[in-house]
C-alpha cells in the first residue's frame, strides 16, 4: 500500500476495535468502579480516604513509570523486527490475566491489590502505544485525524457497553455488595479478551523484519535506535514541542481519568443514580467529541484542533472545582434549586467532550510527524511522554490532596493545561510533516 492510500475498511475497523476493547479496562478498573472500590472499601480509611487515594496514586504512578522505561525501547525493537502484533498480543494477554485476578482481592489485602493494579495498568498502558503505532499504516497523513477519531469514538462506545452491563449486573460500590462487585475484574478481562479478537484477525503487520546481526542483540539494537533519534531530535523539533505539551496535558487527563469518580463520591457526595448518569454522560459526549473534532481536524489541522480541546479542558476543570459555587449561583440568580451533584453533570459534559477529542488529536499529530519506518519508536516516545506525565500527575495530585484535600487539589490540573497550551504554540504542523517526509533512517 502506498503512503497515499487508505487501508481496507475491515483493517481500519479491526484497528479501532482495540480501542473498543481496552476501554472496558480503563473505564471499569481505573475510572468508574475499581478505583472507588480500592479507596473506599479495600483500603477504607474513612472519612477522608487520604491513604487510599495516596496508594491508588502511587500504584498508577509506578505502572506508568514502568511504561516510560519500556515503551521507547520496545518501539525501536518492533520497528527493526516488524513484530508489533506480537508485542501487542503479549500486552493484551498480560492485561487480561492480571485484571481477572483482581477478583481474588479481599478488603485489607493492600499489597496484592497494588501489585495487580501495577501489572494490569502497565500492560494496558504499554498496549496503547503498541496499537497506536499502526495508525500511520492506515492512510495518508491528512486522513489520520478522522481515523484516530473513529478509533477513539468506538473506544468510548466500548466503554459505554462494558460499563452499562457492569453497572446493571454488579450494582453499587460498597462493602455490603463486595461479593458481587468484585466480579468487575473478571468481567473487564473477558470483555477485553473477546472484543479485541478482530484486531488480531484483520490488522496487518507490513514488511518483514531484518535479520539480527551475529554480534548484536535486540535490546542493544533498540537502545541504539532510540539514541539515534535523540541525537537527531533537532530534526524533529515540532515533535519535541508536541511531546512537551503532551506531558503536561496528559498529566491533567490522567488525573481526571483516575480521580473524577473518586471526586464525585468523596467531594460531591453523589448518589448511585447520579454516578451512573455521569458515566453515561461522559461516554456519549466523549464519543461525540472524538468524532466531531476528528472531522474538524481534517479541515483546520491537528494543531489548531488540539489547542481548542486544551482550552475546553480549562473550562471543564474550572466547572469541576467550582461546582458548589455554581450551585449557589444558580439558586441565587435563577431560583434553580439543583443539588451540587446535578450541577456536577455539567462539568461532566465539558470533560467528556474534551477527553476524547484531545487524546485523539495528539495521537493523530504524532502520526503526522512520524517518518516512515519509525512508527513504533515515535509512538513509543509519545507513550513515554504520556506515562511520564501520568507519574508526575499521580504523584503531584497524591501529595497535594494529602496536604489540602481532594477538593482543592483538583486545581492543579488547570496549571497543567495552561502549560500544555504554552508548550505547543511554537509547533508548525506543515514543517513537522515535511521533516518526517525527508527523514532517512540511517539506523536501519
Amino acid at each position: 500500500m502506498s503512503a497515499t492510500e487508505l487501508a481496507p475498511k475491515r483493517e481500519i475497523f479491526g484497528w479501532a476495535m482495540f480501542d473498543f476493547a481496552n476501554q472496558g479496562y480503563t473505564l471499569l478498573i481505573i475510572t468508574v468502579i475499581y478505583g472507588d472500590l480500592f479507596t473506599r472499601v479495600i483500603v477504607g480509611d474513612a472519612p477522608d480516604y487520604r491513604l487510599g487515594n495516596l496508594l491508588w496514586s502511587l500504584a498508577l504512578a509506578l505502572s506508568y513509570l514502568m511504561v516510560v522505561v519500556a515503551n521507547p525501547v520496545c518501539g525501536a525493537i518492533m520497528d527493526y523486527t516488524h513484530s508489533r502484533k506480537r508485542f501487542l498480543f503479549a500486552s493484551y494477554l498480560l492485561t487480561v490475566v492480571t485484571t481477572a485476578m483482581l477478583y481474588l482481592i479481599e478488603p485489607g489485602w493492600l499489597t496484592l491489590a497494588v501489585v495487580l493494579i501495577v501489572l494490569s495498568n502497565f500492560a494496558y498502558s504499554i498496549g496503547e502505544g503498541f496499537i497506536a503505532s499502526f495508525l500511520p499504516d492506515l492512510g495518508p497523513r491528512q486522513a489520520l485525524g478522522w481515523i484516530s477519531g473513529v478509533g477513539w469514538a468506538l473506544g468510548y462506545v466500548g466503554g459505554l457497553v462494558a460499563a452499562a452491563f457492569a453497572l446493571v449486573f454488579l450494582g453499587e460500590v460498597s462493602a455490603d455488595n463486595y461479593d458481587t462487585i468484585r466480579w468487575v475484574g473478571p468481567f473487564a478481562a473477558a470483555f477485553f479478551l473477546i472484543a479485541a479478537i478482530p484486531t488480531f484477525v484483520w490488522l496487518k503487520e507490513r514488511h518483514s523484519g531484518k535479520r539480527l546481526p551475529v554480534d548484536q542483540n535486540l535490546l542493544g539494537i533498540g537502545l541504539n535506535r532510540v539514541l539515534t533519534t535523540w541525537r537527531e531530535v533537532s530534526h524533529f523539533r515540532d515533535l519535541r514541542y508536541l511531546l512537551v505539551s503532551v506531558f503536561f496535558a496528559m498529566a491533567g487527563i490522567y488525573i481526571i481519568i483516575a480521580f473524577s469518580f473518586i471526586y464525585g463520591a468523596q467531594v460531591i457526595g453523589w448518589d448511585e443514580n447520579v454516578r451512573v448518569l455521569m458515566f453515561i454522560t461522559v461516554q456519549i459526549t466523549a464519543t461525540i467529541g472524538a468524532l466531531g473534532f476528528g472531522w474538524l481536524q481534517s479541515r483546520i489541522g491537528a494543531r489548531t484542533t488540539y489547542l481548542i480541546t486544551l482550552s475546553l479542558w480549562l473550562v471543564a476543570i474550572l466547572a469541576i472545582w467550582q461546582t458548589p459555587a455554581l450551585t449557589g449561583l444558580l439558586a441565587r440568580w435563577f431560583g434553580v434549586s439543583w443539588q451540587a451533584q446535578y450541577v456536577f453533570l455539567v462539568a461532566g459534559v465539558l470533560a467528556g467532550a474534551s477527553l476524547g477529542s484531545s487524546q485523539s488529536a495528539t495521537r493523530a499529530l504524532v502520526g503526522v510527524l512520524t517518518p516512515k519506518g519509525k512508527a513504533a519508536e515515535f509512538f513509543g516516545l509519545w507513550g513515554m511522554a504520556s506515562k511520564l506525565a501520568a507519574v508526575f500527575g499521580m504523584f503531584g495530585l497524591g501529595l497535594i490532596q494529602w496536604g489540602v484535600g481532594l477538593a482543592d487539589a483538583i486545581l492543579f490540573c488547570m496549571l497543567l493545561f495552561v502549560l500544555a497550551i504554552i508548550a505547543v504554540l511554537p509547533l508548525r504542523e506543515a514543517r513537522g510533516a515535511e521533516a518526517a517526509e525527508q527523514w532517512r533512517d540511517e539506523a536501519a
